[in-house]
């Protein structure tokens, strides 16, 4: 990929140990000559069935600016050899991990507070034009341990975002529908599983679920069994509508039902009241007498084991240090499965589908 003498691309980045891949393509941690900062470098071979690299590249430039609101800078896009390669910020573990160290559930606290910066990253996304359309906890990343960023989420991985206005009219998009899924079934919308077109609801939506995935472990919608991928996605959905939001949400806060009907009862081109939403997190917090503090459960466990994400002796070493991590990097590529670390059955439940 990179020049065998030097293995230095984009004319200044070293290329490092690989952290990460997937059907698109391949990450490297690497390191900017000039100034000795880590980055990421992602890598996606030209004749590609579906390059991303190149949207992924304009959607950061759309977004440049916005660091401070958790969006990692872009430094570089460009081919070498046969290779797209895009250069951006290197993070830490992404919310996924941190679920997984913590024994695969969340506090309320800690949902709360991740709730509101998530919300608040997608707002961010929305108020330059554009719809995310891949929520899932593997795309939120906390920054780098030892650094300032290290409680800041960051989203990361936009190959998938789209335009749904046109930034100087702020027309909206048309409703369409019959589209093509875009996005990981376990989190979508059910809009999008009726082949409805993306907008600023279904971002929201998706969110929902991934906060009821950190509350309960788990969604009544994993595990179902079909003969193809077609089938699966379509029982998913079914079983989507036909939860009924009090017993997805049942004893958890009154707050996570609120937010949820709210964004479900959204319509196509509404503009959502993202200070609303943040506000029922707010109030759910208070009400179970919780302070938000910024101590995040993973922080937790690290000060009571000594083993948390960001200790140098835990065995599982890919959350305090990313760079090593043999599966999904903390840029998952858009594959359909988490290499590495992920059985079979999330491989199966966990479906990615492209434009």
């Amino acid at each position: 990929m990179a020049s065998s003498s030097s293995n230095v691309v984009g004319v200044h980045y070293r290329v490092g140990k690989k952290i990460g891949e997937g059907s698109f393509g391949v990450i490297f941690e690497g390191t900017n000559l000039l100034n000795n900062q880590q980055v990421a470098i992602k890598f996606e071979p030209r004749k590609s069935d579906a390059p991303q690299l190149r949207d992924e590249y304009r959607t950061y430039k759309i977004l440049v600016g916005c660091h401070s609101a958790g969006i990692p800078n872009v430094y570089y896009f460009g081919q070498e050899g046969l290779h797209n390669i895009l250069v951006i910020d290197l993070l830490g573990p992404s919310l996924e991990d941190l679920f997984d160290h913590c024994g695969r559930r969340f506090s309320i606290k800690t949902v709360v507070m991740v709730a509101k910066q998530m919300l608040s990253r997608v707002q961010t996304i929305h108020e330059k034009n554009l719809i995310y359309r891949d929520i899932k906890p593997d795309n939120f990343l906390i920054g780098r341990p030892g650094t300032k960023a290290s409680s800041v989420i960051h989203v990361v991985d936009f190959g998938m975002a789209k335009q749904y206005r046109d930034p100087k009219t702020k027309q909206h998009i048309p409703y369409r529908e019959r589209k093509s899924l875009s996005g990981t079934a376990r989190y979508m919308s059910i809009n999008t599983h009726l082949g409805r077109e993306q907008s600023r609801r279904d971002d929201l939506e998706a969110l929902g679920h991934v906060f009821l995935y950190f509350l309960r472990g788990g969604l009544p919608w994993q595990g179902l069994k079909a003969a193809t991928n077609k089938q699966k996605y379509e029982k998913i959905g079914e079983k989507k509508q036909t939860t009924a939001i009090k017993d997805l949400c049942e004893g958890f806060p009154e707050e996570f039902s609120k937010y949820l009907t709210y964004v479900r009862n959204l319509g196509f081109e509404d503009t959502p009241d993202y200070d609303y939403l943040r506000e029922l997190f707010t109030q759910a917090l208070k009400n179970t007498g919780e302070v938000e503090d910024g101590e995040y459960d993973w922080m937790k466990i690290s000060k009571d084991s000594g083993k948390g994400w960001d200790s140098k002796n835990h065995s599982g070493a890919y959350l305090h240090n990313p760079n090593v991590r043999p599966g999904p990097s903390q840029m998952e590529l858009h594959s359909g499965h988490r290499p590495g670390n992920t059985t079979s059955h999330q491989q199966a439940q966990n479906l990615t589908v492209g434009r």
